[in-house]
């Protein structure tokens, strides 16, 4: 049986995820703050362009963390505009639509995408199986 629902304790997990990210007002992101969102072996996947990149954890957060602790992006941000769930039990699958904004070599910067999640709840807490996302500004 399939359940379109918005979990709270799901909705809470996938703000974090995307909160993870955020350096405002001084805020530093950690590799393990990340890291501890997905599964060991999760499989992360880009689409750029006509290119489709698999990462682990580690090549995901790796960078991420460096641009944003790099001072070259500051102030940014992403959250959830709208999403759609589906729960198979302890497993569900996420769509989500988000945005970002934030100020990248001194420019303001702001983009779009959508991140699609594979989920799983381990122990009463939701990680992240797999996850693939397109940001519409490239």
């Amino acid at each position: 049986m399939t359940t379109a629902i918005h979990s709270t304790s799901l909705d809470s997990f996938v703000a974090h995820f995307f909160g993870a990210f955020d350096n405002r007002s001084g805020r530093v992101p950690t590799p393990a703050e990340i890291a501890a969102l997905f599964v060991e072996n999760a499989v992360i996947v880009r689409s750029a362009g006509n290119e489709t990149v698999v990462l682990t954890v580690a090549e995901f957060i790796e960078p991420r963390v460096a641009l944003l602790t790099s001072r070259r992006l500051r102030e940014f941000s992403e959250w959830e505009t709208t999403s759609t769930t589906q729960t198979f039990g302890n497993f569900a699958v996420r769509a989500s639509q988000y945005s970002k904004s934030g100020v990248l070599d001194s420019m303001p910067y702001e983009g779009q995408g959508t991140k699609l999640f594979q989920l799983a709840n381990i122990g009463g807490e939701w990680r992240i199986v797999s996850l693939c996302w397109y940001d519409s500004d490239g």
